[in-house]
């Protein structure tokens, strides 16, 4: 029953359109319930019998092969398959799909092995990483899970959004990891162990060494790691299509509006705070922003102040195009309002990427001041 439940949760905890609450009711709301009565019926309804069988290894089992079990039964043509799990090349060759053994990279065939001599496939779109059995299935279904997901037609560019996001945030990660590649180019060793990450747990299902062992309790687990896997796929993808979605297109609505808060053009304005860091670089490319935004404005929702923040050089930097000015850094209340000549100022901190004003007008000419600075 994996897709039932993922075709009743999917609306259930998404909203995929924007923040508008207008358009949710007019469009999101609509969709809710046809989604669900289809949900019901499908649950209502008596289970066919599967009549399609995909295949992957025996033996010791990874993240990869799990996951790509897991998202391929999400997909039409598979759905509800059967797993079965063999090294016999006889009967792999009676399957309809199979995946991580085999030696063969055929989509024509829904064959997605990556372990033999000479494959080299990457998922496009700029990514290099090699890819494993998961980002295979991912490659070739992706677009097709997402846009179901989302009750878009798969052409839709956010389910492209999506799809591309997705594989960045979470599928790249699962092919690094099984294909041995390393996070950082350096020979350095760890400052600490990291062994809470998606392929260390689905690696610790395995029977235990000093367990007996069957070939019965093994494809239990195997279908364990299954749910495991798919569940934090679908977490995953929850999280692009409720989060992540509309806040790219409230940055970008924003991106577009930045010239009505200070003609400079280096100043955003949020008018909700959102997930900022991880689109607004992408969308300065996308939009030809020039020159770049150097701080985003928005109001804390605990404090009710304003914050002023300089953006970062690259989205995995800590330094700032242009930190706040040095005299007010480590500053608070008044005492810094005497340094930096702005009424109600509350804080800046020590490294100048952040700072607050107790109104909006105070925190835009924080802002003003340090484009000048």
């Amino acid at each position: 029953m994996f897709i039932d439940r993922f075709a009743g949760r999917a609306i259930q905890r998404c909203i995929y359109s924007s923040f508008s609450s207008k358009n949710f009711k007019t469009r999101g709301l609509n969709h809710f319930r046809m989604i669900n009565t289809e949900a019901e019926q499908l649950h209502s309804a008596k289970k066919p019998k599967a009549c399609k069988r995909v295949g992957t290894h025996n033996g010791s089992f990874h993240c990869d092969e799990a996951l790509a079990c897991y998202m391929i039964r999400l997909t039409h043509k598979f759905k509800d398959a059967d797993i079965v799990r063999t090294r016999d090349p006889k009967v792999l060759e009676t399957l309809d799909a199979v995946l991580d053994v085999g030696g063969v990279y055929d989509p024509t065939k829904d064959w997605y092995d990556h372990h033999q001599k000479g494959f080299n496939q990457d998922f496009g779109h700029g990514f290099r990483t090699k890819l494993s059995t998961a980002g295979l299935v991912y490659k070739h279904y992706g677009r097709e899970i997402v846009s179901r997901y989302l009750g878009l037609d798969v052409n839709h560019s956010d389910v492209e959004r999506v799809y591309l996001a997705l594989y960045k945030g979470f599928m790249e990660e699962i092919d690094a990891v099984d294909n041995g590649i390393n996070q950082y180019d350096t020979e350095k060793p760890a400052r600490y162990e990291r062994n809470t990450y998606l392929s260390a747990r689905i690696s610790r299902i395995n029977p235990d060494w000093m367990e007996e062992n069957t070939a019965d309790k093994e494809d239990r687990l195997f279908h364990n790691a299954m749910k495991v896997a798919g569940n934090e796929f679908e977490e995953m993808l929850c999280h692009y299509t409720k989060s992540w979605l509309p806040a790219h297109s409230f940055v970008s609505d924003c991106i577009k509006l930045r010239n009505g808060v200070d003609p400079s053009g280096e100043i955003l304005f949020l008018k909700r705070y959102c997930p900022w860091k991880e689109h607004i670089f992408e969308l300065e490319r996308a939009l030809h922003v020039d020159p770049l935004i150097k701080y985003v404005l928005y109001q804390d929702d605990r404090s009710l102040t304003w914050r002023v923040q300089a953006v970062a050089i690259a989205p995995s930097q800590f330094d700032s195009r242009k930190p706040l000015p040095i005299a007010w850094r480590g500053l608070n209340n008044d005492e810094l309002s005497k340094v930096a000549g702005i009424d109600g100022c509350v804080f800046v901190h020590s490294s100048g990427f952040i700072g607050s004003n107790k109104t909006f007008d105070g925190a835009l000419a924080m802002a003003r001041k340090s484009l000048l600075g």
